[in-house]
C-alpha cells in the first residue's frame, strides 16, 4: 500500500513516494510499441507518449525550472507540445491533435523522463517547502494520469479490429451471484462534508462544510453486468420515459443501445478489455456508462442515483485504500464483490450531483490554481475510485468529474432512493 504523506514530508519520504509513481508510469508503458503509444483514438483521449510527457513537462515546469538556479529546460520545444491547458503557461499544441506529435519518439520522451527524474533527485535536499508541496501536488497529478493513460490505451486497441490483448489476462473463475442490493439507510440531518486532514487533497474537495441530508438508503453494493442485462433486454434503451431529455437524443444520435465495449458474439454479450474480448462475467459491476445511462437504469429500477453528499457521509465509515484498485502494471477490470459493503475501487460511481464549488472555495495561486476550478461548468461528480485508480489515491472526499455523454472511464452505478 502506498503512503499517505502528511504536511510537508521529508525530502526522503517524498523522494520515495515520487520514484514509486514515476516508476508505476513507465511499467504501464513497458507493453507498447511507438505506435501504440503515439496514436490518439478520440478527442477526449490522449497518447501514452503524451501522458508520459505531460506528467513530466509539470515536474520540470513547476519545480525545476521556477525553483532550480541556472536549469535549463531539456528541449524548449516540449513546453508547447506538452502543456495540457495551463493558459498561464503560454501557447500549447492542440488537445485533439496531440495524436500528430509522432516525434518526439517513445524513447526520446522516456529519456526526458529520466533527465527531469534525475534533476529532482539532485534538487530534492535543498529544495523550499513550495517546491516539495509541488511535487506533492504532481505525484497525485501523475496518479491521475495512469488511470487516464490506461483507459485511453483501453479505448485505442478497442478500435484497433483486431482486438489486441495488451496484457494476457489469467483464467476466469466462477464467482456467485451477489445477492439482492441491501440498503444502508440515514435518518438525514447535518453532516461534515469536504477535506479537513493533514494528507493531501486537491483544491476542490474542500472547504469542509455542512450540508443537509434528507431521510434515504444508499445501495451496499454496485448495479451488476447481469443487472444491466436485464435493463437492455427489457428495452431500457428504447423506452424514452427513462431518459433525460439530452440523454434521450444522445442515445438516438449515437445509435447507443449497449454499455461501451459491449457487443453481442454467439448470443451472449461479451466484453473488451485490455486483456482483450471475453464473455462478461455477471457477477462483476457494470462499467464504461454515461452518466444518462446510469440515471436511466436508476429510473428503470425505482430508484434515483445518490448524491455526492450521501455518498460521503456512507463511505467514509470504509477504508478507501480497501477494494480493487491499481497495484502494478497489468489487465484491469472491475471484479464481483468480495462481500460487504465496498464503496472503493472497481468502478467510479456517478453521482446526481453537478461538480460546482463548495462555499468558500478558492483556487490556489499561480498557473497550478488552473487545476481544477475552471472546470467547474457542466459536469457530474464521480465517487469512489475504480480498479484502475492507484491505490493510496482517493479517499472518502474526493471528486471526480467528467461530462454526462463521457464513459470511457471506469463508470458505474449505485443506486439511492429516498425514505
Amino acid at each position: 500500500m502506498r503512503t499517505r504523506l502528511g504536511t510537508s514530508p521529508t525530502p526522503e519520504a517524498l523522494a520515495s513516494r515520487l520514484a514509486d509513481v514515476r516508476a508505476l508510469s513507465v511499467a504501464l508503458v513497458a507493453p507498447l510499441s511507438d505506435a501504440d503509444a503515439s496514436v490518439q483514438s478520440m478527442p477526449d483521449a490522449s497518447p501514452a507518449k503524451w501522458h508520459l510527457a505531460h506528467t513530466t513537462w509539470f515536474f520540470e515546469t513547476f519545480v525545476l525550472r521556477d525553483f532550480v538556479p541556472g536549469y535549463a529546460l531539456h528541449d524548449e520545444r516540449f513546453p508547447f507540445l506538452f502543456n495540457s491547458y495551463y493558459e498561464a503557461e503560454g501557447r500549447r499544441h492542440a488537445r485533439d491533435r496531440r495524436g500528430m506529435i509522432t516525434r518526439p519518439s517513445l524513447d526520446e520522451v522516456l529519456a526526458y523522463r529520466a533527465h527531469v527524474d534525475a534533476a529532482l533527485a539532485d534538487a530534492m535536499p535543498t529544495l523550499p517547502e513550495a517546491a516539495r508541496e509541488l511535487i506533492r501536488l504532481g505525484c497525485h497529478h501523475e496518479e491521475q494520469h495512469q488511470e487516464l493513460l490506461l483507459t485511453d490505451l483501453l479505448h485505442l486497441m478497442s478500435e484497433n479490429p483486431i482486438e489486441p490483448a495488451i496484457w494476457p489476462g489469467g483464467r476466469k473463475v466462477p464467482v456467485a451471484m451477489p445477492g439482492p442490493i441491501g440498503w444502508i439507510e440515514h435518518r438525514g440531518g447535518l453532516v461534515d462534508i469536504g477535506h479537513d486532514s493533514p494528507n493531501f487533497a486537491f483544491d476542490c474537495e474542500g472547504p469542509r462544510h455542512q450540508a443537509l441530508l434528507t431521510p434515504h438508503a444508499i445501495a451496499d453494493r454496485t448495479v451488476t453486468n447481469e443487472e444491466w442485462a436485464t435493463f437492455v433486454t427489457n428495452g431500457g434503451y428504447r423506452d424514452p420515459k427513462y431518459w433525460l431529455s439530452d440523454g434521450w437524443a444522445w442515445v438516438k444520435a449515437e445509435g447507443i443501445d449497449a454499455p461501451l465495449y459491449w457487443e453481442k458474439r454467439d448470443g451472449g454479450w461479451t466484453r473488451f478489455g485490455l486483456d482483450g474480448r471475453r464473455a462478461i462475467d455477471p457477477a462483476a459491476p457494470v462499467t464504461h456508462v454515461s452518466f444518462f445511462e446510469a440515471d436511466a437504469y436508476a429510473a428503470w429500477a425505482g430508484a434515483r442515483l445518490p448524491t455526492e453528499m450521501e455518498w460521503e457521509a456512507a463511505a467514509s465509515a470504509y477504508d478507501p485504500d480497501g477494494g480493487n484498485q491499481l497495484d502494478a502494471a497489468g489487465p484491469v477490470e472491475p471484479r464481483p464483490s468480495a462481500g460487504g459493503p465496498a464503496f472503493f475501487g472497481d468502478v467510479w460511481e456517478w453521482t446526481g450531483s453537478a461538480y460546482r464549488p463548495y462555499p468558500g472555495f478558492k483556487p490556489a495561486e499561480g498557473a497550478v490554481g488552473e487545476y481544477n476550478g475552471k472546470f467547474m461548468s457542466g459536469q457530474f461528480v464521480l465517487r469512489g475510485g475504480s480498479c484502475a485508480t492507484p491505490r493510496g489515491h482517493v479517499r472518502a472526499c474526493y471528486r471526480n468529474f467528467f461530462y454526462p455523454h463521457q464513459r470511457w472511464q471506469f463508470t458505474g452505478v449505485r443506486l439511492a432512493k429516498d425514505l
